[in-house]
């Protein structure tokens, strides 16, 4: 499938809401995040994730995800919540679908680290959706 250009995705995500997905994803007694290395929010932490693609499922788009940005794979256990708050992510209006997911297989790459309390600097709502999910 051909993905469009990165021009034309930000233009569009000025214009009409992006379905997203993030996941929080219990691995060795903790959750994990990763740190941005972009704008918005570089060097903050953020729960891996991001859109979907057209043809895909949701849940399929949360393992891709995952796995690109972390390096492992998951199992999904739960739909924890619609986040849909316009104002969430400065981009544009992002929806996005959270799981809770636990880690199956793979090693976390070294821009993952493994939290069992919340650092201060977390990125866009997520500090919201992982105190929502129990964390």
């Amino acid at each position: 499938m051909k993905e469009i250009p990165e021009k034309l995705f930000k233009k569009i995500m000025k214009e009409v809401p992006i379905l997203a997905v993030n996941g929080v994803v219990k691995f060795q007694g903790g959750i994990i995040l990763t740190k941005r290395t972009i704008k918005p929010f570089k060097d903050y932490w953020h729960l891996p994730g991001g859109s979907v693609k057209k043809n895909e499922q949701i849940i399929d788009a949360l393992k891709r995800k995952v796995l690109d940005e972390t390096g492992l794979t998951i199992e999904v256990e739960k739909l924890l919540g619609i986040y849909d708050d316009p104002s969430r992510d400065p981009r544009g209006h992002w929806i996005s679908l959270c799981f809770l997911a636990k880690a199956t297989e793979g090693e976390a790459r070294k821009e993952v680290k493994v939290f069992k309390k919340l650092p201060r600097k977390i990125g866009f709502d997520h500090k919201k959706i992982l105190k929502n999910s129990g964390f």
